[in-house]
């Protein structure tokens, strides 16, 4: 049977952009494997068989291990692009990683490098969306762009990182390998902004949901951080991570954590104070369905009954 390429990529702004990146500058035609932003065990979901060529952005490789394992054992080449804590990084001849856990390092980044600064407005777009205003600054240097046009990719950024916010796909505006298609045909980021009814639903959604979450107060404010807690909600499982990265960059010697209530419990989106990124993943470690990066992490479910121990280790790692 004829070799496939599988892309598996996480759903938000970065999984999509250093996608789009490798595929501008190697087309192929794609089984796509994605979902809402935290559903990052996709390489269970993968298929492969011998000689086929499967491309993972975004997604931990820790928490995705024996899917990897099998896959290597099945004769599947794998090359693995991304920026979360690994683990141990498998060595194997049909490995090929690029990983690299530095706090102002995205996977779009890394992309952006092995390719040579090729698609780099892509990446710049991207670095914007998780929430990298300085490394996304300095990485666009060289594209010379102007103060509005840097407004614009970050917009877009934020947009695209939006969408990947939800608890199902029906939370989301796009499923995320539907946008990732409307995204295809741009090679500028800013033919995208210009001419996409996508981005246009994307920005009216994300105004209408941060308007309503910033009407919400903190739940809990010390000089060390904010808690915030939000409804059980569409708007609010859609903003729930872009809100937290908006606190931070309004206030970035705190830590902020926004939870949003579910059935018995909440999804925890913990984002470390902007001066220093370290601490974020410490904490959601702490509990059984957390993780994440240094200046960035999340819990999937923290249960009612765990809601006093992550306020109290929240301002434990942060005060």
């Amino acid at each position: 049977m004829t070799a496939r390429f599988i892309d598996v990529f996480n759903g938000d702004a970065d999984g999509i952009c250093a996608l789009h990146q490798l595929r501008l500058s190697d087309p192929a035609e794609s089984e796509l494997i994605t979902g809402p932003k935290r559903d990052i065990s996709l390489l269970k979901r993968v298929r492969a068989q011998a000689g086929d060529r499967i491309t993972v952005l975004d997604i931990a490789l820790s928490k995705n291990r024996d899917a990897l394992d099998a896959l290597l054992d099945a004769g599947a080449q794998v090359r693995y692009f991304d920026h979360h804590q690994p683990g141990d990084i498998p060595v194997h001849p049909h490995f090929e990683p690029h990983i690299d856990t530095d706090a102002n390092v995205c996977t779009s980044l890394l992309v952006n490098e092995f390719l040579q600064g090729k698609q780099l407005a892509w990446a710049v777009t991207a670095a914007f969306g998780d929430n990298l205003g300085e490394a996304a600054r300095q990485a666009a240097t060289p594209l010379g762009l102007s103060a509005g046009q840097l407004v614009q990719l970050q917009s877009l950024g934020e947009c695209l990182n939006y969408n990947g916010y939800g608890e199902t796909l029906d939370d989301l505006f796009f499923d995320p390998a539907d946008l990732y298609r409307k995204v295809r045909p741009y090679a500028d980021p800013f033919g995208f902004i210009a001419e996409s009814p996508a981005y246009r639903i994307l920005k009216t959604g994300y105004q209408d949901d941060m308007a309503r979450a910033v009407a919400v107060g903190a739940t809990e404010a010390r000089p060390a951080g904010r808690v915030f807690m939000l409804p059980a909600e569409k708007w609010a499982r859609r903003i729930s991570g872009v809100f937290g990265n908006q606190l931070a960059v309004e206030s970035p010697a705190q830590a902020h954590a926004v939870l949003t209530a579910k059935p018995g419990g909440y999804v925890v989106s913990v984002r470390a104070p902007l001066v220093s990124r370290i601490g974020a993943d410490q904490l959601c470690s702490q509990f059984e369905t957390g993780g994440g990066r240094k200046a960035a992490a999340g819990i999937n479910h923290l249960p009612e009954s765990e809601l006093g121990r992550f306020i109290a280790s929240f301002f434990d790692v942060f005060g």
